[in-house]
């Protein structure tokens, strides 16, 4: 696994329909990996689709997709004292923001999120949850004309997080979701693109945050048999977690999912998966929960139906200023996808 590029993709900022540092990134290291513009298309709602010819046709047409965008916040409201109101790109607690430093708009503008005091908090407001009608963005300004001149409503505001390497091999980083899938498929276009054996797509899509809507528009594009979905899902394995509630768990391998809250995945595919896994001492585990989703939910019903698989690291704190993997379970995932790129254009015989 290639810290050093994990920490560039997680550090780029790019939310739902905003994902151009992302766009402008992987188009970057396909032109360095030499696939021809000619293999590229970026579709109307700002989609890479990368056609890879190889020298022959494969047996079944798969495509390989990641999402390029992260969960964010947006300006809603200058007030009059200079701080900024904010509403959530995508799924995001607000509990989960409070407190945390922040980038504001193009010029990424330093802030600070913040609420009321808990010493000035009513009884009352102390058990209820937090709601992002009561937070604000704090940029260091004293007016709604100091910060009118620097900040829009409309300006996302990002949380401003270095990644790190600490502890028993974990790796903590804001946009793991779904940058590691960028960073899954990169590395099988620089090993498989030049003398590719087989035809081959990849699809690095947009605004899967806010409701897969990325991922629909280019599976009717592709229109792929078979897509693999790389991702991150949600591990809760926390001390006051037990059971299924736990989801999956960190250090157990690669995530190979048989259904979740929008899909029920291929059986044929989840086998074939968890066998090249088993045969070549790759660990892994599935989902405990039928919770969450993924792209594999808008890709399963486009054009005539595809036969979908998801394969996934499991992640800590998900949808937050800062999540956490395992890198034995990312390493996991890489080797799984490079025997997924290898066999099912190939030898994969499963029927439905």
């Amino acid at each position: 696994m290639n810290i050093n590029e994990l920490n560039t993709l997680c550090t780029l900022c790019g939310t739902s329909g905003r994902e151009h540092a992302v766009r402008a990134y992987i188009l970057d290291e396909l032109k360095k990996a030499g696939v021809p513009d000619s293999a590229v298309t970026v579709d109307r709602l700002g989609n890479v689709l990368v056609h890879i010819t190889g020298e022959k046709r494969p047996k079944h047409k798969v495509m390989f997709s990641a999402h390029l965008d992260e969960v964010a916040l947006m300006v809603t409201e200058l007030n009059g004292d200079g701080t900024l109101s904010f509403g959530a790109v995508g799924g995001i607690s607000a509990a989960a923001v409070i407190g945390r430093q922040v980038l504001v708009g193009s010029d990424q503008i330093h802030g600070v999120i913040g609420t009321k005091p808990v010493h000035h908090l009513s009884k009352a407001e102390r058990t209820q949850p937090a709601d992002f009608s009561a937070l604000y963005c704090d940029i260091g300004t004293a007016s709604r004309e100091k910060t009118a001149a620097l900040v829009s409503p409309g300006d996302i505001i990002y949380f401003d997080t270095e990644p790190m390497t600490f502890g028993d091999g974990s790796y903590a980083a804001k946009a793991i979701d779904d940058r590691f899938g960028c960073l899954i498929l990169l590395v099988l276009i620089r090993k498989y693109a030049e003398n590719a054996e087989y035809d081959t797509d990849f699809a690095f899509v947009v605004q899967e945050e806010v409701g897969l809507r990325g991922a629909g528009v280019a599976a009717n594009a592709v229109q792929p048999e078979i897509a693999v979905i790389f991702e991150a899902t949600t591990a809760a394995d926390l001390p006051d977690s037990h059971g299924t509630e736990r989801v999956c768990e960190l250090g157990n391998g690669a995530v190979i999912s048989f259904i979740d809250g929008r899909t029920i995945y291929d059986k044929a595919l989840y086998d074939h998966a968890t066998a090249c896994c088993e045969k070549n001492g790759i660990p892994w585990q599935t989902k405990k929960k039928i919770a969450g989703g993924n792209d594999a939910g808008a890709i399963q019903h486009a054009g005539n139906g595809v036969r979908v698989l998801a394969v996934s690291v499991p992640c800590r704190y998900l949808h937050a200023p800062v999540s956490v993997i395992r890198l034995s379970d990312a390493e996991a995932c890489e080797r799984l996808a490079e025997l997924l790129m290898l066999t099912l254009r190939s030898d994969f015989e499963g029927e439905l």
